[in-house]
């Protein structure tokens, strides 16, 4: 198999298709969720999907969105829901690989989940090391406790979320053997620096205001580099859903498996139902409708979340 071109994408986020080289395998991007005006499946996700025509050989997703029965008879699409699937790489198996053949791109989402769903395909479906699956299956749900290979690559990409050059490093990396070298240290500096964003992060959260059911923090005023995920976590802590006040968007969370359906609740095309993005401009709407909001029946599922 000759090594594929990587380039990475998110949601709202899509390359163009002309830009990707021949066949296309598409790893952990959720179709786009409507968000405001500006974002939705049909002005983002669809016309990429159009763009790319038959050279699209494979899309592998488990994030939820009312489109996918759309595509439930196109056999190039792979997906799923969250609680079938916690994270994308353990949907990427031998078979679909030989199944979908050659191909010369890999399109992956930018977090661990989507890189370690990469290094699965360009190993032929097979983990890059015993246990690889569960602990993407740990990140992105954030249940359980990773091992220390990916909660080291967990901190070194959310160091460097923006950072391409350390993504590539983190998938030729797992698919090279894990061995000592340039990809290596790319991933321990970003790691290190992620070790230094904790302060900002703590700082942050010992800010956490109350409100009924939602734990909710602005960080307008903050001068130091913070991890979102950990601080949403840390609001976690304190009440049942935690909100992130951010450059003027509002990101809400609340744990996998609480029963919790933002996506459904505040009327947006899909997404992850348990964490969600929207304008800060929601934010005493978003505050009324999840206190307001019947008690959720936790999902009871066992630990399948961007």
């Amino acid at each position: 198999m000759s090594t594929p071109h990587l380039v990475f994408a998110s949601p709202r986020v899509l390359p163009r298709p002309a830009k990707l080289e021949g066949r296309v395998v598409v790893l952990d991007v959720a179709f786009a969720a409507t968000v405001g005006t500006s974002v939705s499946f049909e002005q983002t996700t669809l016309p990429f999907i159009k763009g790319l025509g038959e050279r699209l050989a494979a899309w592998v997703d488990h994030h939820d969105h009312e489109r996918h029965v759309d595509f439930r008879d196109d056999r190039r699409f792979v997906l799923s829901t969250k609680a079938e699937h916690g994270a994308c790489p353990e949907m990427v198996t031998p078979e679909l690989v030989r199944t979908v053949g050659p191909i010369d791109t890999i399109c992956a989402h930018v977090d661990l989940d989507g890189l370690y769903a990469a290094a699965k395909w360009v190993m032929g479906g097979e983990e890059p090391y015993q246990g690889a699956d569960d602990d993407a299956r740990a990140v992105d749900t954030r249940t359980g406790t990773p091992g220390p290979i990916a909660a080291r690559v967990d901190h070194a990409l959310r160091a460097r979320f923006r950072d391409d050059q350390l993504k590539r490093a983190v998938v030729w990396w797992l698919a090279g053997g894990m061995k000592p070298g340039t990809h290596a240290d790319v991933i321990d500096e970003a790691a290190r620096e992620f070790e230094e964003r904790a302060q900002g992060t703590a700082a942050l959260a010992a800010r956490y205001a109350i409100k009924g059911r939602v734990a909710w923090v602005d960080t307008a005023t903050s001068k130091l580099p913070f991890d979102k995920t950990d601080l949403l976590l840390a609001g976690q802590a304190r009440a049942p859903v935690s909100m992130v006040k951010d450059s003027g968007q509002l990101t809400i969370a609340a744990a996998f498996g609480s029963g919790w359906d933002f996506v459904r609740l505040l009327e947006l095309g899909g997404g992850m139902p348990t964490r969600v993005t929207v304008p800060e401009s929601r934010f005493v709407e978003a505050l009324r409708r999840i206190n307001d909001a019947p008690a959720p029946v936790p999902t009871g599922a066992a630990p399948d979340a961007d």
